[in-house]
């Protein structure tokens, strides 16, 4: 990876938010960098895992698991679809509906991938006891609670 984050400890000290993001692109970029032999971007490999060993999924679905906008999803998907690595049909039961599945292209993908995303988890916890990646699992679900279900309290002036 080329490219180093910005370093907002020095700049803002105690403060978490601006660290989640730039924890977020860091991540996002080790990804792409671990991925560019594969020919998947960061975010398709997801779509790799989600789909390998399940029944075809909705665009839909697979949009809200991906947490992302519609549009987002499409053009993932149609990228995906034109490198020869999943297959969109129409539902048969609700035309409405297309259904997503991996190809045997993109199942042949799903064991790089794999070792892929186990290469990112050791760089990502190097350093870290097994407790400690423990705690910090916990700690990030505790955090994404906080954010998917929190309510915002204005502080007192």
């Amino acid at each position: 990876m080329n490219a180093k984050p910005a370093d907002f400890t020095s700049a803002v000290q105690g403060v978490i938010s601006p660290l989640i993001p730039t924890l977020a692109r860091a991540h996002r970029a080790m990804s792409q960098e671990l991925l560019r032999d594969t020919g998947l971007s960061a975010g398709q490999e997801l779509i790799v895992m989600r789909l390998f060993d399940s029944p075809p999924r909705s665009q839909a679905e697979l949009t809200r698991w991906l947490g992302v906008e519609p549009p987002t999803t499409a053009k993932m998907l149609a990228r995906m679809e034109k490198a020869g690595i999943v297959e969109r049909v129409p539902s048969e039961t609700d035309r409405r509906v297309t259904l997503v599945s991996l190809t045997a292209e993109g199942r042949a993908i799903y064991k790089r991938v794999q070792n892929i995303w186990g290469d990112l988890e050791r760089v990502t916890v190097a350093g870290l006891t097994p407790a400690e990646v423990q705690q910090l699992e916990r700690l990030v679900r505790h955090v994404l609670s906080n954010l998917q279900n929190g309510e915002v309290t204005p502080a007192p002036c």
